[in-house]
């Protein structure tokens, strides 16, 4: 198996926007508790492996299900250019379930100490949810991402799970505020999602109904105008409640690449639209990191 042919597949680039939600709920956490090292080595590498594990199974559902043609507007991967054959993408799916479940197991036992209890447990249960649903965005004989549902998915385990687990994990304690940046990440998540359908429109249109596709081509750009704005605001209103201090706006440094995403899904059409996926993932990756660090130094 040709080791570039899988760094393809994995595609690496949507990294940071998994990272973010860790990246946040843990500086949150920082800022009111000491956090254990090993804990936090084992929340990033579990959401890593997830995140992978979504974009091989994401490859390999499209594949067997027709989407990815040759038509497709997008990227294309291994399969696709036959870098890499399905039953090779089989056994690599397979291996990062594996490691996902393993480092997820792991990070439970490190954080509460043991397995053996009520939340332990619930935190393996909703973990194993975690790993049906990265494999099942296209993969399956009825994947949620050819419904519509996708949107749906991706604000629940991209936004709530890895800030809100981030948080508890590291600190073990939890506040209902923490929901705010939570729904902030996980806006920006979505929008990376929506940005990529509103692109695939044309191919796509014979295989699934995204939400992209059930609203239209400009009604999907005004969807990813609020869900942009949507995350800003809710941020907004969290730095705001108090203690009130300068430093939690520290996020406002990253609005430039917003403002520029924006500017592109408003201009550009098909697969110029590609580069404001990686914009937005790096931007919500630095109004994270900002936003963590504005918090912890507040």
């Amino acid at each position: 198996m040709d080791a570039k042919a899988c760094l393809r597949s994995m595609r690496l680039r949507t990294l940071p926007l998994s990272l973010a939600g860790i990246v946040l709920g843990v500086l949150l956490s920082a800022a009111e508790h000491r956090i254990g090292a090993l804990t936090v080595i084992l929340l990033a590498l579990t959401t890593v492996c997830l995140q992978v594990l979504s974009n091989l199974s994401n490859e390999l559902g499209d594949t067997l299900s027709g989407t990815d043609r040759s038509d497709r507007q997008g990227i294309h991967y291994s399969i696709q250019d036959g870098l890499m054959s399905v039953p090779q993408m089989k056994r690599l799916v397979g291996c990062f379930a594996g490691l996902s479940c393993a480092f997820g197991f792991a990070m439970v036992w490190s954080a509460f100490g043991t397995v053996l209890a009520p939340l332990p447990l619930a935190f393996l249960v909703f973990g194993a949810a975690a790993v049906w649903a990265a494999m099942h965005y296209t993969l399956g004989r009825n994947p949620y991402g050819y419904r519509g549902l996708g949107d749906l998915f991706v604000f629940v385990f991209f936004g709530l799970a890895t800030v809100c687990g981030g948080y508890f994990l590291t600190g073990l304690e939890w506040s209902w505020r923490i929901l705010l940046p939570a729904c902030a990440i996980g806006c920006f998540s979505v929008g990376v999602l929506n940005v990529n359908n509103i692109r695939d429109m044309k191919s796509d249109a014979a295989t699934r109904r995204t939400v992209a596709l059930r609203m239209g081509e400009r009604r999907a750009r005004i969807y990813q105008t609020v869900l942009v704005a949507a995350g800003w605001i809710l941020m907004t209103v969290f730095v705001l409640l108090p203690p009130f201090n300068g430093w939690r706006f520290l996020y406002f440094l990253s609005l430039p690449g917003f403002v520029l995403h924006l500017k592109g899904v408003w201009t550009l059409r098909d697969r110029a639209l590609d580069p404001m996926l990686p914009l937005l993932v790096l931007s919500s990756f630095g109004f994270a990191l900002l936003g963590g660090v504005g918090c912890l130094l507040a």
